[in-house]
């Protein structure tokens, strides 16, 4: 018998599925994981030498404060530190912004084809998910715009894009902030942004400090090779910053991950190394795909999304299952709603040239079965 009292969730929560991070497999002695946009070459050596001298430390308390790599942040990137955030990577900052500005009867809009943890916080606040169609896989500022009515309350564009790796320049940025009612908060997720080179690129701290109504997240997970650490910030003027402190949680970010963010900054040396290996290999798989008839949806980040054509053995998720039976795992993107895309992240040398001969292998078999 069923209580007529029974413990129920709040609205929103029961149409929440939950995330399925980038899967790992293990077939013919090897497992070469390449589904989660992690990098290709790890973290600096000198943050892994910074966090093992901090790990003597971890029975205090961390600085809650995170001065400083704060500190480090703002002279890196030429940013006011008190306006700087820190958090248990940019998902922590970014679920709170989401907390903190919208609920029940509100609406939350976003692109299509974009990182599904927006649906997440957004549902778990209660608040309606909008979402507006994106034009070559990217976001379209017009139909954004379009999709804005009284009840919405925040904005999310991932720039660069996860999944599609498209990004939306500074000018289209700045339009759909001036399209934007003061009263609604636009978030900036730019996770990859170190990975774009373009002139019309901006990563949101302009935009940010022109307003007092945009926020912009960033990660040590991608270039920096710090996933498994959990850090992250955003960038907002004074009042959000207040009021997201508030309802973060204390002490947060632990004191050998902040040691180890210090140094990944300061190596720049390494991060050149990174980008130089991510744009390489990047190259070579956006070359390899389109040879094969294959359609590319963006070029910027550590990864590369490509389309399939709906045919029997040559669909996404034969490629898939054919590289899983080599031990190598991508990521299928119908989570993303683009169920005929792969997206493959960049990996090491070796990585690679394995992902490459077996893809080789798999349209050469399909020749073959013509």
């Amino acid at each position: 018998m069923t209580s007529p009292n029974r413990l129920v969730p709040r609205p929103g929560i029961d149409q929440i599925k939950a995330y399925v991070p980038g899967q790992t497999v293990e077939a013919q002695g090897r497992s070469i994981k390449l589904s989660a946009n992690e990098s290709a070459l790890g973290p600096s050596p000198k943050a892994v030498e910074a966090y093992k001298a901090a790990a003597e430390r971890m029975f205090r308390y961390p600085d809650a404060d995170a001065f400083a790599i704060r500190s480090m942040i703002a002279k890196t990137y030429n940013l006011n530190v008190a306006r700087i955030l820190m958090g248990i990577g940019s998902d922590e900052l970014l679920s709170a912004l989401v907390r903190a500005y919208a609920g029940p009867d509100d609406e939350v809009l976003y692109p299509t084809a974009t990182f599904p943890m927006y649906r997440i916080y957004t549902l778990a606040t209660g608040a309606k998910v909008v979402q507006a169609t994106d034009r070559e896989y990217g976001a379209d500022i017009d139909a954004l715009l379009a999709k804005v009515t009284p009840k919405t309350k925040i904005v999310i564009l991932a720039n660069p894009n996860n999944p599609t790796g498209t990004y939306t320049s500074k000018k289209e940025l700045e339009r759909l902030r001036a399209g934007l009612r003061d009263d609604i908060l636009l978030i900036i997720d730019a996770a990859y942004a170190e990975y774009v080179e373009r002139e019309d690129y901006d990563a949101g701290a302009s935009l940010v400090d022109a307003t007092m109504n945009t926020v912009m997240s960033r990660t040590f997970s991608k270039i920096h090779g710090m996933a498994g650490l959990r850090l992250g910030w955003c960038y907002a003027c004074e009042d959000i910053i207040s009021v997201v402190g508030r309802i973060r949680s204390p002490f947060n970010v632990s004191t050998p991950a902040q040691a180890a963010g210090i140094a990944a900054l300061e190596d720049t040396t390494f991060q050149r190394q990174v980008i130089d290996h991510t744009r390489r290999w990047r190259e070579t798989l956006i070359q390899r795909m389109k040879g094969y008839g294959l359609s590319i949806t963006g070029t910027e980040g550590n990864f590369v999304n490509i389309g399939f054509p709906d045919v029997p053995g040559r669909k996404a998720a034969d490629l898939d299952a054919f590289l899983k039976n080599k031990g190598i795992s991508v990521r299928p993107m119908a989570m993303f709603g683009l169920p005929q895309h792969l997206r493959i992240t960049v990996g090491r040398d070796d990585e690679m040239q394995s992902l490459l001969e077996a893809i080789e292998a798999f349209y050469a078999g399909a020749k073959g079965n013509a």
